[in-house]
């Protein structure tokens, strides 16, 4: 194993533990524990890990960037869940704009078998789960790519965003606050997202339940620009409260309605 990816193991193992102890690590993956801290020293050092004594725990700061294999693989479940909800609202021959984020790779797997799609999308993963699909028109942002995150941003990608109008515009983000609106980890992201919504027609933000009540770095909108807000989990009924007051539908898993 390389040591990138016995890295983005651990990074997924602190994002769904919180917490890695150094001699867990160096028996699950067979290296030494100077190999194992010489990981978590390269990892607190890329801002994602806080070492403690005898192992790390997660840096909770929201304006960091998971690498995109990282970011797949956290809460996959859940992911799914909200892509099926979308994947039930997208009909044969529409026009759809989505983001880089994770969550949307698992939408664009969930609609595969639409027909007569056109689909528009800054997402490098997504072009490549898209290119054996016949009878669509995948259009490419273009822009510069993020590094770890297979992302294109930039003028040029707003630029292209804005010269087109959507049935769906489908995006995530970092957080999710009642007073704050949702917001980004940074200006680039942001600013896409903001010109996908901007160019459709329903515009839905598709969150799994870790992003409520967190602030990150640059605003993407205030709530109430938002068509719907789809969620892998029931909110609060606070939350219900505030999304109803904005105007805003939020959808979740058939199976908590009743609960």
């Amino acid at each position: 194993m390389l040591a990138i990816e016995r890295r983005n193991l651990i990074l997924e193992k602190l994002q769904e533990e919180k917490k890695v102890v150094v001699s867990d690590l160096s028996k699950a993956y067979g290296v030494s524990e100077e190999t194992i801290r010489r990981d978590l020293e390269k990892l607190e050092k890329d801002g994602f890990a806080v070492k403690t004594y005898g192992g790390a725990v997660i840096n909770e700061n929201n304006n960091m960037d998971l690498p995109f294999v990282v970011r797949k693989n956290t809460n996959a479940p859940g992911k799914q869940k909200i892509a099926e909800i979308i994947s039930d609202m997208i009909h044969d021959g529409e026009c759809i704009m989505l983001d880089a984020s994770s969550t949307a790779v698992f939408v664009a797997k969930s609609i595969k078998s639409k027909k007569n799609m056109t689909i528009i999308t800054n997402s490098i993963e997504i072009l490549f789960e898209l290119s054996d699909v016949s009878g669509w028109k995948i259009l490419c942002t273009g822009g510069a790519m993020k590094e770890g995150s297979l992302a294109l941003l930039g003028h040029q990608t707003e630029k292209m965003l804005r010269s087109f109008y959507v049935d769906k515009a489908i995006i995530s983000c970092k957080g999710i606050d009642a007073t704050k609106g949702f917001t980004d980890s940074s200006e680039n992201f942001a600013e896409t997202k903001k010109a996908m919504l901007e160019s459709s027609n329903e515009k839905v933000l598709a969150i799994d339940s870790s992003k409520f009540d967190k602030i990150a770095f640059r605003k993407i909108a205030d709530l109430n620009k938002l068509t719907m807000v789809v969620t892998d989990t029931k909110p609060s009924e606070q939350w219900l409260s505030v999304f109803e007051s904005a105007g805003v539908v939020c959808k979740y898993p058939e199976e908590e309605k009743d609960e």
